[in-house]
């Protein structure tokens, strides 16, 4: 059995208003990201993955008000994440102003995989403390992190994939559209590295 241990509770709340608002950037970016996307099946996934994150966001909303907390509560660090969001939305824009359609694709590809990098981070963490935490916190975010956590390992393990893949092809390399993590359903680090080293045998 887990140890419980006794953690700092106020960076507890630091990383969940820093996760509320890595969603919500992430809403946007999603939003930037389809408008980008040329690749059907690429636009369809990620249509269904700014739903997701629109769901994530009301987890984390109703796991705010679980805890008492001030789901506008600003803090330096939810600043940054904030900063960051709309520097990724920037990004996009400006590829799709500014690169073709194909460089547009690939800017936006590696914009949500920064910010599901970050996403999953959150997500990881928040499963850190609900499992080796004694506080209130713990049962209630046991909950979140188990409705979330499987919708965050997808997002980041397949777009990474995706926009390998499209370099790939951009490079002008055999690619595989969709790529290995679609056909072996990904879900884990170890099955995306399992994915990518399988990715010749596909071609």
């Amino acid at each position: 059995m887990a140890r419980k241990i006794e953690y700092n509770t106020g960076q507890v709340h630091e990383l969940l208003l820093q996760a509320l608002e890595t969603e919500r950037g992430g809403i946007k970016i999603y939003e930037n990201a389809i408008r980008a996307a040329v690749n059907d099946d690429l636009r369809k996934e990620w249509g269904e993955y700014l739903e997701e994150t629109r769901t994530h966001e009301k987890v984390l909303l109703n796991v705010l008000a679980e805890l008492g907390m001030d789901s506008e509560e600003k803090s330096p660090g939810r600043d940054v994440v904030a900063h960051q969001g709309e520097a990724l939305v920037t990004a996009i824009q400006m590829a799709r102003k500014n690169a073709d359609a194909t460089g547009a694709e690939l800017v936006a590809g590696e914009c949500v995989v920064l910010a599901e990098t970050k996403d999953h981070m959150n997500w990881h963490l928040i499963g850190h403390v609900a499992k080796h935490g004694t506080g209130p916190e713990a049962k209630v975010l046991q909950a979140a992190f188990e409705a979330v956590e499987k919708d965050e390992d997808h997002h980041l393990y397949h777009t990474t994939g995706w926009t390998r893949e499209l370099w790939i092809q951009s490079l002008g390399f055999p690619a595989v559209l969709p790529p290995p993590e679609e056909e072996k359903n990904v879900e884990t680090a170890i099955g995306a590295s399992r994915a990518e080293q399988a990715r010749d045998k596909l071609l």
